[in-house]
């Protein structure tokens, strides 16, 4: 039989309150697990938090890592198509480019043009005797051959007519000089007395250089070979100086040297002619050029011989006006 003891009051309440202690141990236990479980959740629920963070700011490096890498390969891409195509261009260049060394003159020199000159000039020397003076010259050709036409004629009052003309071919042989070669047609009035004149005629052989001396001095210079032993020497040159433009002063120097003549007019050896002069011109248009010109001049004469007299040398100043016409 149970004794009734155990179920008094107080025995009662010391169960009560045992288990009630039992309890709030278990909870308090409970309790301080729970909290120091709550700084690691924390933790991971941190961490996982930045870890999502980091993948979402990773994602744009990601994106930005694509976006660099395929600018990267289109930048490569351009630099070689830019490359292959300055190559080609190189290439195409220089499959246009003439090589080092190689002749113009086959690409440029083939086209065909033609100038002509036309110079008349009125001349007064200083014994107040006028002359007349043409000089027609035209070239047709390449740069590199030409065919030259001259003819110079001088009328002096109260005389007739000299005349001489050349027929030249013209070859390039350098940058600034032709070489040429052809003939010469000299037809002169000679004053036997005071009533008879006459008139010699000769064809000679022509060998000689055209071109651009240095300091720019444009050069005619030539042999002559003819019948009776005839042998002499021409020499032209000129320059322009530019005042203006339009206003540009020409020196020339014409002369004339004689080496053997045994001709019946036969002219003095040595010095036969020689000319020195000034032009001032006025260029309308490069195909219209009037002009003045002061020139002094030295004439050797003529040789005595059975069919002539002996002429004296002659000195005189010239003072002159004309028109040139190039087309």
């Amino acid at each position: 039989m149970y004794n009734i003891n155990l179920f008094s009051p107080t025995v009662l309440a010391q169960s009560v309150l045992a288990t009630t202690l039992v309890v709030t141990s278990g909870l308090s236990q409970a309790n301080l697990s729970a909290q120091a479980q709550m700084p690691i959740m924390l933790d991971q629920q941190h961490s996982h938090h930045n870890m999502m963070d980091m993948e979402s700011v990773s994602e744009p490096k990601a994106v930005m890592s694509a976006d660099m890498a395929m600018s990267e390969h289109s930048s490569s891409y351009n630099q070689v198509t830019h490359q292959q195509g300055k190559s080609d261009s190189l290439q195409h260049s220089d499959e246009q480019m003439p090589h080092e060394g190689h002749d113009h003159r086959k690409e440029h020199g083939a086209q065909v043009y033609a100038v002509t000159t036309l110079d008349s000039q009125w001349q007064l020397n200083n014994d107040d005797q006028a002359m007349w003076k043409t000089e027609f010259e035209t070239k047709i050709g390449t740069d590199e051959n030409k065919v030259f036409f001259k003819l110079h004629a001088d009328k002096a009052e109260s005389e007739d007519l000299d005349l001489e003309a050349k027929l030249l071919y013209s070859r390039m042989i350098s940058d600034f000089w032709d070489a040429q070669v052809g003939v010469q047609y000299r037809a002169e009035k000679v004053q036997l007395n005071a009533q008879n004149k006459d008139t010699e005629e000769n064809l000679d052989a022509v060998f000689g250089l055209h071109g651009l001396a240095p300091y720019f001095f444009e050069t005619d210079a030539y042999f002559y070979v003819g019948a009776d032993q005839y042998a002499a020497f021409s020499l032209e040159t000129e320059r322009d100086l530019l005042l203006t433009q339009k206003l540009i002063l020409k020196p020339y120097l014409d002369l004339t040297v004689i080496f053997s003549d045994e001709s019946k007019y036969a002219q003095k050896t040595g010095l036969s002619r020689a000319t020195a002069g000034l032009e001032a011109r006025y260029e309308i248009s490069k195909k219209v050029m009037p002009y003045l010109g002061i020139a002094y001049e030295y004439s050797q004469g003529h040789a005595e011989n059975l069919w002539q007299a002996k002429a004296p040398s002659d000195q005189a100043w010239l003072y002159g006006a004309g028109i040139r016409f190039k087309f």
